[in-house]
């Protein structure tokens, strides 16, 4: 049965002028992404990339030698813009946990409202992957490169669950976390969510969600 990995893109400059750049710690987790993707041997890998610099600087340097093609229907929501929209009254003090705090409540409100274009998000990255999938066949893996907020929402569509779902998965979220997807028969199945056991051990320091 073909595998889909779905890989989220490594740390990006939380409070930086431009937070769509790797951080240091970013680029380090791309590179023990790329030594566990080699671990697990892919077949023939079909490497996609949303649009975001983040996202496309960690599939270049995760897997150098494949082709990565970009399909903007994988892109991260702009978390600036649904904090606008969706204000919580929440009190920030500029820490990633308060922003998260602030982020939980607007993504909940936006996945509730009906005219906000949650549906929208969510339906073209189930698209995306329904496609991809038809393309792979049974011969070929694929590894894409995305962001938490996609990766929620296809798994939460996956699992059934609503905006609590979309939330929780989202909230634990590892920078450089593996999702794996098979493709059989009946469909697409959820296997593992959000694995990264690569970047604990040795490694830990590396263990990032924001």
């Amino acid at each position: 049965m073909p595998v889909v990995l779905l890989v989220r893109h490594g740390q990006a400059s939380f409070g930086a002028d431009d937070y769509d750049v790797l951080s240091e710690v970013g680029r380090r987790q791309s590179a023990v992404v790329r030594t566990e993707l080699a671990r697990r041997g892919l077949r023939a890998p079909v490497a996609v990339s949303g649009g975001l610099r983040r996202q496309r600087d960690t599939a270049r340097a995760a897997l150098p030698d494949v082709p990565v093609r970009v399909d903007r229907r994988w892109d991260e929501y702009d978390h600036l813009e649904l904090l606008q929209r969706y204000p919580s009254g929440v009190e920030s003090d500029g820490s990633s946990r308060s922003v998260q705090v602030q982020l939980d409540a607007a993504l909940r409100s936006w996945v509730e409202d009906p005219g906000g274009g949650w549906a929208d998000f969510a339906g073209g990255a189930a698209t995306a992957l329904r496609e991809l999938v038809a393309e792979l066949g049974s011969g070929r893996d694929a590894v894409v490169f995305t962001s938490g907020g996609v990766v929620a929402a296809v798994c939460a569509g996956l699992l059934g669950t609503g905006a609590a779902g979309v939330v929780a998965l989202n909230r634990v979220a590892v920078n450089g976390g593996i999702t794996k997807l098979v493709a059989g028969r009946a469909g697409v199945s959820l296997v593992t969510y959000n694995e990264h056991a690569h970047l604990e051990g040795e490694a830990g320091e590396l263990l990032t969600y924001r």
